[in-house]
């Protein structure tokens, strides 16, 4: 397939122009030429050394990640942004990041597998930030205790070495849930202005402790990396239907 075809595909797929305007992420093919093309295709959550070394191990025509290298701009290529970059393009190695958009995308996006391993119903998007969302909001299946959930994430997602942090301020037993993954910890007001039990994020801020207290809504933390494996993996599914083989490399952080 041509690069530039595959670039394109994800765009539409991903609407990836819809939010270039609140994404501090440069969102699109990130390193690399629009021009060649593109047999093997490498998945990670993250693009950094790691994941880059793997993917030229793979002969990866080009590699897809949910975080990218450029968050805003790059004054210099320097230091750990050299040793990143310059790998890639020696190796003609392109990368392709997919930040936000797969975040909020219904079907494909972060929340939304997480939401599918929960089984919740009754979805609607959630987490506003401009005029999109990055999020989604539903019901399980039937009433479950707030600790019993906190088990059910570290059962279902890969946390590596790390657990699942249940901060238990609001009803014992939760039925409505609203997902950001990531740091989602700013969407806790619009969790609480729709009278959810809990959110579900990656990673919080010291000062969620308290607010979430405050606002008496359930707030499990089940990790960064963790909550954000399922948007790259529905991309790879979404390259092997267009007939292109795939890698995805995991490097789990535990955070």
């Amino acid at each position: 397939m041509d690069r530039s075809t595959f670039v394109e595909r994800l765009d539409e797929e991903l609407r990836t122009a819809d939010y270039a305007d609140i994404d501090a992420s440069p969102n699109g093919l990130q390193v690399g030429h629009a021009d060649g093309t593109v047999e093997r295709v490498a998945f990670a959550v993250d693009a950094v050394v790691a994941t880059i070394e793997d993917a030229i191990a793979v002969d990866a025509d080009l590699l897809v990640t949910h975080h990218g290298i450029v968050w805003g701009s790059i004054e210099r290529v320097t230091d750990r942004a050299h040793d990143r970059i310059a790998p890639l393009v020696r190796e003609d190695v392109g990368l392709y990041v997919s930040h936000l958009p797969l975040d909020g995308h219904p079907d494909l996006g972060n929340a939304a597998r997480l939401a599918d391993r929960l089984d919740l119903g009754n979805r609607a998007p959630f987490g506003e930030i401009g005029e999109e969302y990055v999020g989604q909001r539903g019901t399980l299946p039937e009433p479950t205790p707030i600790d019993r959930l906190g088990e059910r994430l570290g059962t279902e997602l890969p946390t590596g070495e790390g657990s699942v942090r249940v901060l238990a301020h609001g009803p014992e037993t939760v039925s409505s849930v609203g997902i950001v993954t990531g740091a989602g910890g700013d969407w806790l007001d619009e969790a609480a202005a729709e009278g959810l039990d809990v959110l579900v994020t990656g990673e919080g801020k010291g000062r969620l402790y308290h607010e979430a207290r405050e606002a008496g809504v359930n707030v499990a933390l089940a990790g960064h990396y963790a909550t954000e494996t399922g948007g790259i993996r529905a991309l790879q599914s979404l390259a092997e239907d267009w007939g292109l083989a795939t890698t995805v490399l995991e490097h789990p952080t535990g955070l």
